[in-house]
């Protein structure tokens, strides 16, 4: 009997150390990946995992001839030589931005890139599109990243509130008595539908967002469990837990739904249809939710942020008519 209880002291000791073990292994795994998603510096990791790890977080292969088109179109950009302007969020982080005026302006857009991207790979693409039909461009660099201070990301809840500080910059500074649109890509789309549930002034027109994520909840849960095949559930609450510390602010589960709810502005939603980044039905989610005069433009063999390059006049005419309707 004495023996018995014995090997099942023993047996309990090892199942409590596995489970201490995995525990531990779990939160670690768990704050690598909030450090990923969140710090303006990634985790500095062996670049075959970094390699290895960007892959499984997009839930495909980079594809080098899309990277090829996008450096190419930022090197355009940049040697186009645009002002650089600054402005200071309402928590004191300084903001930089890229303005590219045009004459005989009809519209200003106001352009947020995606998450761990550059205003000008991020938008480099459309640029001439945008210019060349009379819009003033406003590229601006997400807090967090590049030139733009701040240490940390939002993931679109704490960057909603420099789009406003950027609508007031480009109707101060830049004096255009002319209609505004918000612009984004990736988490940038996020960052302007979850900017549609604040108290926008009346000159903005418009909402553009390419695949857009719904939160950062939700696009957490999504990654883990699809691409990385980690169970949410075990790290939700670290991952809360680690954001509203680093970001100093509740929203962890703040969903772009919860802003399109109250929205009164017009939204044109685009989306690639194979996108394995952020998943389609995200967009549908969006569209459904948005209270205000809402179009769809869905793009059938488009991966994430590539809608423009698989369907450019498609793409280019829904925007066109967004303005002809909305200016």
């Amino acid at each position: 009997m004495d023996m018995d209880r014995g090997k099942m002291r023993v047996s309990s000791y090892v199942l409590l150390s596995a489970s201490a073990v995995a525990g531990a292994t779990a939160y670690a795994v768990t704050r690598l990946l909030a450090k990923t998603a969140l710090d303006r510096e990634a985790p500095k990791v062996a670049p075959v995992i970094s390699g290895a790890m960007s892959q499984l977080i997009a839930g495909s292969l980079a594809d080098e001839e899309v990277l090829t088109l996008q450096k190419e179109a930022a090197q355009r950009l940049r040697e186009k030589n645009l002002e650089t302007v600054e402005t200071r969020a309402h928590d004191g982080i300084e903001l930089v931005g890229h303005w590219y005026p045009c004459e005989n302006p009809k519209r200003v857009v106001i352009a947020m890139h995606g998450w761990r991207s550059s205003w000008d790979m991020g938008c480099g693409l459309i640029a001439d599109f945008l210019h060349d039909n009379h819009c003033c461009v406003l590229f601006a660099e997400q807090r967090g990243q590049n030139s733009s201070g701040g240490d940390y990301m939002g993931l679109g809840v704490t960057e909603r509130f420099d789009c406003l500080q950027w609508i007031r910059w480009a109707t101060d500074e830049r004096a255009l008595d002319l209609p505004i649109y918000l612009s984004g890509v990736s988490m940038g789309a996020t960052t302007v539908l979850m900017a549609a549930g604040l108290d926008l002034p009346r000159n903005v027109h418009g909402i553009v967002a390419d695949c857009a994520y719904t939160s950062p909840d939700e696009i957490g849960k999504h990654i883990s469990n699809e691409n990385l095949h980690l169970p949410y559930h075990l790290r939700r609450k670290i991952m809360a837990g680690i954001y509203e510390q680093k970001n100093q602010v509740k929203g962890f589960d703040y969903s772009t739904l919860d802003a399109l709810k109250t929205n009164s502005v017009p939204i044109l939603f685009i989306h690639g249809a194979q996108d394995q980044f952020v998943p389609v039905d995200m967009t549908y989610q969006n569209y459904i939710a948005c209270a205000a005069p809402k179009r769809l433009l869905i793009v059938p063999g488009a991966g994430h942020g590539v809608s423009y390059l698989v369907e450019k006049e498609r793409y280019e005419n829904a925007i066109k008519d967004f303005w002809a309707d909305f200016d």
